[in-house]
């Protein structure tokens, strides 16, 4: 039987790390909308397919989660995981238990289950929009700065505006720091994606995928990602001023923290170059000793120098 921590294992690193500090019924509808996400960024890059193959698949994916149809997903669900080409284990059996996935979708309270479908809705959409300016070769080529970021936010900005509704929902005590939260969610999210694509960028040159724009300055996009930290950092400080659980506060506090020791590594030693596993523990152990304390979960010194 699927088990949804089961399949948040096999398809996520650094979610698979946070998503279980969150305090429930948070914990579970976040856990449910990257899923969701997952199941759509599969159809975004699932190159070999033609530009209206994916397309397709994006917008069925979308049309299921409007109404419960568990004939159709069980169909859909059938046909995706025999024909999108696919690799990865955990993303194939996420596929597969797209009908599990949907049916916990629809078991949610009224208002989380409209963010998590509204949100979810709009980066299919917005994943779609950029599918259709692929290459006869399957792949997107970025223009500039701002294309990138409109990307950026489309596959992640998006997701930090998700959990911030999700993390408002029948929070009283974060209202007077939901404006803060409302505009530092963009930055969040662009931030932790450019980390990812300035961290993969030499694997997906290898794979004929390139998200940076062939005449874009590289340091520019590594301002551009600090200057995101430093905002997401800012997000976190006022989940702190608004007396959020500890478990929401390092759910985001451990993403910015591992993103930060990313960047530095990136810096120092070129793309690919990663957070050793020694490295992690390191930093979940500084963030708990924080918590224990007291203390913020981003120092000042994290944000001024980086995460060593």
């Amino acid at each position: 039987m699927a088990d949804l921590d089961d399949l948040l294992e096999k398809t996520s690193r650094t979610f698979a790390l946070s998503i279980p500090l969150l305090p429930e019924p948070t914990r579970r509808e976040v856990t449910i909308a990257y899923l969701l996400f997952r199941i759509a960024d599969t159809f975004e890059d699932a190159a070999t397919w033609g530009r209206q193959q994916r397309i397709r698949a994006l917008e069925s994916f979308v049309g299921l989660l409007g109404h419960h149809q568990p004939a159709e997903t069980t169909a859909l669900a059938a046909d995706w995981e025999a024909g999108v080409p696919i690799e990865h284990d955990g993303y194939q059996e996420l596929l597969r238990e797209t009908p599990f996935v949907l049916e916990a979708f629809f078991a949610l309270g009224d208002e989380a289950r409209e963010i998590v479908r509204h949100h979810t809705a709009r980066t299919s959409e917005g994943m779609a929009g950029f599918v259709a300016r692929t290459g006869a070769d399957g792949e997107l080529r970025l223009r500039d700065l701002d294309d990138l970021r409109d990307y950026c936010y489309v596959v992640a900005g998006i997701v930090g505006e998700l959990c911030t509704d999700l993390f408002l929902l029948d929070r009283p005590g974060l209202a007077p720091v939901a404006d803060t939260l409302r505009a530092h969610a963009r930055a969040f999210g662009e931030g932790l994606q450019l980390v990812n694509i300035l961290k993969d960028s030499a694997f997906d040159a290898t794979e004929g995928r390139s998200y940076l724009p062939p005449r874009l300055d590289r340091d520019e996009v590594l301002a551009l990602a600090r200057d995101d930290l430093s905002r997401a950092s800012d997000y976190v400080r006022a989940l702190e001023r608004g007396t959020a659980e500890r478990g929401l506060i390092a759910f985001n506090a451990l993403p910015i923290l591992l993103a930060y020791a990313t960047l530095d590594k990136v810096e120092a030693e070129g793309p690919g170059s990663k957070v050793s596993r020694d490295e992690l523990w390191a930093i979940i152990a500084r963030l708990e000793e924080a918590l224990d304390q007291g203390t913020s979960a981003i120092p000042e010194t994290v944000t001024q120098e980086g995460a060593r």
